[in-house]
């Protein structure tokens, strides 16, 4: 693992922490304001070790995708999250796998673990459990840390699974 200072670390945690709550509690637009204009949001059908346009994934999104996806969650019209799932979601085994100096800001990819607990009130009113590796690269801005990729491989991926109609 490469080195970082403990700040910079630190900084990354809180930062995937903060990302998760935006996303448990639907806060959409402020989640979206965490990810570049050239983000790639990607969760893959088995494991991701593929060319996203090559095979067929569960989400294959840029920011033009995620922000249609996104206003159709806030329409109440997506009776899917109608009303919005209740979710809280644990991350741990965060690890900074590799850092890419840039002239327009450092990268991180970085690894977590996560498990999603999300009570499907809008349909058979089940807790679903949503277990999975995530993979982020975030880039330093003027703004701070941004999400410039997130890869979300699911460990039950190969099977059939409820609708994922949130940001995971």
């Amino acid at each position: 693992m490469p080195a970082v200072d403990e700040a910079t670390r630190r900084e990354i945690e809180e930062f995937l922490y903060h990302e998760a709550v935006l996303a448990d509690e639907s806060r959409y637009e402020d989640w979206v304001a965490l990810v570049t204009d050239d983000i790639h949001y990607w969760v893959p059908f088995g494991a991701g070790d593929y060319e996203p346009g090559s095979r067929v994934s569960f989400l294959n999104d840029n920011r033009n995708r995620l922000k249609t996806r996104i206003q159709q969650l806030m329409s109440g019209r997506r009776y899917s999250q109608v009303p919005q799932s209740p979710m809280r979601r644990i991350i741990s085994n965060i690890q900074i796998l590799a850092v890419h100096p840039d002239s327009n800001g450092d990268e991180y990819e970085v690894g977590s673990n996560f498990v999603l607990y999300e009570h499907a009130v809008q349909a058979t009113n089940a807790m679903r459990i949503w277990v999975g590796r995530t993979t982020h690269r975030l880039r330093r801005t003027d703004e701070g840390l941004r999400i410039a990729a997130k890869k979300v491989e699911l460990v039950n991926s190969t099977s059939a699974l409820p609708n994922m109609a949130f940001i995971i």
